[in-house]
């Protein structure tokens, strides 16, 4: 046990230190949710919301978990490059463990999603976000949050894992994740919506954990919405971890 969290911290640091010597992931990370923010907020707030400050209120907690979204697809692409670089042959020479490849990589994914969602956070707070219902529901929002984003990345490292190019991994990767995007309530209230998408919606992962951590901000019934969004991250790590497994195991 001991050598595989020296191991895995060891997997951890090296991918961290590659994913700051790659200015896209970083561009990502930073500059894509404020972006997006800016775009919504100020070109549509007022016509989806009636005023921008209503709706700056209602969007950030969803661009915090959309940014999720982008920055977990680093785990499948990182993986899917280390196999086609030879990465993986090295390290199969090497008296690593196998599980720890996996760890390293998706543990160097939280701290770049835990960063993400900081930077998110603070943007929100510079044009005028406010989380009204404390600092410990804020704190919870915070760790549903995170728990999403690594859900996101198991599924995202079984894309990497299954794919044979990097292409691939890009394409379906970014098909897997509109749904959830843009089928949500991270932009609109389901409510807006025609019936047949809005049972979709109110049943999407995204919708129960932006609509979970935006009461747990602002205020808001939680119980439902947090208890959907927990048992849908449990579902998809308890699914996409061991998949991701098998499926590394049968490459290397």
């Amino acid at each position: 046990m001991s050598s595989l969290v020296r191991h895995s911290l060891a997997l951890s640091r090296r991918n961290l230190r590659k994913s700051l010597a790659s200015p896209g992931q970083v561009l990502d990370t930073a500059l894509m949710p404020v972006v997006l923010s800016v775009i919504f907020i100020y070109a549509f707030g007022g016509a989806i919301a009636g005023n921008s400050a209503d709706y700056r209120q209602y969007l950030m907690p969803g661009i915090m978990a959309l940014n999720h979204t982008i920055v977990s697809r680093t785990a499948g692409i990182a993986l899917n490059t280390d196999f086609s670089s030879g990465v993986m042959d090295r390290y199969r020479s090497m008296p690593v463990a196998r599980s720890a490849v996996l760890i390293g990589r998706v543990s160097a994914d939280t701290v770049r999603l835990l960063i993400s969602q900081l930077a998110v956070f603070a943007f929100a707070l510079l044009i005028g976000f406010r989380a009204d219902n404390g600092l410990l529901p804020t704190l919870a929002a915070f760790g549903l949050l995170l728990l999403y984003g690594i859900a996101l990345c198991w599924v995202n490292a079984f894309i990497g894992l299954a794919a044979r190019s990097i292409d691939t991994v890009q394409s379906v990767s970014t098909i897997a994740m509109l749904p959830l995007q843009f089928g949500s309530s991270v932009f609109v209230a389901p409510t807006t919506m025609p019936d047949w998408l809005r049972v979709f919606v109110e049943h999407n992962p995204m919708t129960l954990v932006v609509d979970a951590s935006r009461n747990l901000m602002i205020g808001g019934p939680v119980a439902a919405s947090a208890q959907g969004a927990l048992l849908w991250i449990a579902g998809l790590i308890a699914v996409f971890l061991p998949l991701s497994v098998w499926r590394y195991r049968a490459r290397v």
